[in-house]
C-alpha cells in the first residue's frame, strides 16, 4: 500500500462511517448487493480510496455519497459525518420519501393493554374462531 493513495476496505469503513451497526452488517449488505462503489458491485474486501463515489440501499432509501476521507475507527457522528459527503439528489430523495411516510400515516398504538375481554376477542380474531 503507497502512502499516496491510502486505500481502506469498504466493510471496514462503512462501519466507521456509521452507515451500519456492526462490521458483518456491512459485509452482509454488500454481499448482497446493495453497495455500489462507483457504479460496480463491490466485495467486502474491496478497497476504496478517497473520490470514490458509493451507492448505499437501505430499506427503501438509496444514499449516494462521495468518500472525503478514510478512517478505519469508528468514532462519534460528527467524525463519522467528516468522512463522506451525501449527493442532493439522494438527500431530496430521502426527505421525501420521510414526508411521504409521515403522511401515510401508520398504525397507532393502543392506550393502555387490553382487558381481558379484549384479548378473547383478539385472540379469536388471530385463531379465525369467533363466537
Amino acid at each position: 500500500m503507497s502512502d499516496a493513495h491510502p486505500r481502506l476496505r469498504l466493510d471496514k469503513w462503512l462501519w466507521a462511517a456509521r452507515f451500519f451497526k456492526t462490521r458483518a452488517l456491512a459485509k452482509q449488505a454488500i454481499e448482497g448487493g446493495k453497495v455500489h462503489c462507483n457504479g460496480q458491485r463491490a466485495k467486502p474486501a474491496k478497497e476504496i480510496s478517497v473520490g470514490d463515489e458509493l451507492r448505499i440501499s437501505r430499506g427503501p432509501v438509496e444514499e449516494t455519497v462521495a468518500v472525503l476521507a478514510l478512517s478505519d475507527r469508528r468514532g462519534g457522528a460528527p467524525q463519522a459525518r467528516l468522512l463522506y459527503e451525501e449527493h442532493p439528489e439522494s438527500i431530496t430523495a430521502r426527505e421525501d420519501w420521510r414526508a411521504q411516510r409521515r403522511l401515510q400515516g401508520g398504525p397507532v398504538a393502543p392506550q393502555k393493554r387490553p382487558d381481558k375481554q379484549q384479548r378473547r376477542v383478539l385472540r379469536d380474531l388471530k385463531q379465525g374462531g369467533g363466537t
